[in-house]
C-alpha cells in the first residue's frame, strides 16, 4: 500500500520560489504568522486605506501566493483589504502539506489579521479557490466569516482526486479529502460560488452540489466557456466586480 507522503504528491505543488513582495505586488509587506505546531508561515498584506472589508486569499494546490497577487491588487482598487495566506510546504514555508496542516495554517492566519489593529474582525471574509475553497469552508465551520467567495470549489477533494488519478487507490485512504459537501451544511454565512462552465480541473458539476448543499444566502456565477486557470475566471475584472458588490452588499457600511 502507498505510503501517505507518496500520494500526498499527486495532491500538492507547491513552488518554493517566492520574489521580493514589492517586485510582485506594490504597496503590500510580507507579515509572518505562528500555527499551534509550531511553525512560522508568510504572508502578504495589502492595505487599504478605509478598506470596505479584509479578504483572506487561500490559493490552489499549484503555485504559491506569488500566483495570486493579481487577485490582491485587483481587490485593493476596489476598497478591500487582503492577506495573501500561504501554507506550510509552499514558499519559504517550512513542513509538508496535508488537509490537517493547511486547516491549521488556515487559523493562525485568521487569527493573525484578526488582531492587526487595522482590521475589523466583524469585517473579514474568506476567499477559496480550488483547493483553497476546502480550506475557507473547513475553517468557516470553526471560524465563520463575514462572508465566503468560493472560486472553482469542489465538492471533495476526493472527488477529483478520483477524477484526475483513477489509478490510484482512493477510495476508503486518502489522506485528504477535504470533503466541504459535508462541511458546508454548517456554514450559515453569505456565500458566493464562481464557477467556469469548461472547467477542467474541478468540473461546473462538482462546484454546483456544493452550492446548492450550502444553507445561504448565496449568489452563483457562471462564466461561459471558462476553464480553471482562464483569465477571466482568475483574477478578471467580472469575478473581482462581482466580489466587491457583494461584500458590499452583505456587511453594508
Amino acid at each position: 500500500m502507498p505510503g501517505l507522503a507518496w500520494i500526498r504528491r499527486f495532491l500538492y505543488f507547491p513552488d518554493s520560489a517566492v520574489p521580493p513582495v514589492q517586485m510582485v505586488l506594490p504597496g503590500a509587506v510580507d507579515v509572518t504568522f505562528a500555527t499551534s505546531d509550531g511553525l512560522d508561515l508568510h504572508g502578504w498584506f495589502l492595505p487599504v486605506e478605509q478598506p470596505a472589508a479584509t479578504a483572506v486569499v487561500f490559493h490552489g494546490n499549484g503555485g504559491n501566493r506569488a500566483g495570486r497577487a493579481d487577485i490582491a491588487a485587483g481587490l485593493a482598487r476596489r476598497g478591500i483589504q487582503t492577506l495573501l495566506a500561504e501554507y506550510r510546504g509552499y514558499g519559504e514555508c517550512p513542513g509538508e502539506p496535508s488537509e490537517e496542516g493547511l486547516l491549521e495554517d488556515a487559523r493562525a492566519a485568521w487569527a493573525y489579521l484578526a488582531d492587526r489593529p487595522d482590521v475589523d474582525p466583524a469585517r473579514m471574509v474568506s476567499f477559496g479557490e480550488s483547493l483553497g475553497s476546502g480550506v475557507a469552508v473547513g475553517l468557516a465551520v470553526d471560524v465563520p466569516p463575514a462572508a465566503m467567495i468560493l472560486r472553482s470549489p469542489f465538492s471533495s477533494f476526493a472527488e477529483i482526486a478520483r477524477m484526475h488519478y483513477p489509478m490510484l487507490p482512493v477510495s476508503g485512504m486518502l489522506p485528504d479529502a477535504f470533503d466541504s459537501l459535508v462541511r458546508i451544511a454548517e456554514v450559515h454565512v453569505p456565500l458566493l460560488v464562481a464557477v467556469g462552465t469548461a472547467d477542467g480541473i474541478v468540473p461546473a458539476a462538482s462546484s454546483r452540489r456544493l452550492f446548492e448543499a450550502a444553507p445561504g444566502p448565496k449568489q452563483y456565477l457562471e462564466f461561459p466557456g471558462a476553464d480553471h486557470n482562464d483569465w477571466e475566471l482568475a483574477a478578471g475584472d467580472r469575478l473581482l466586480d462581482a466580489v466587491a458588490g457583494f461584500v458590499a452588499e452583505h456587511l453594508g457600511e
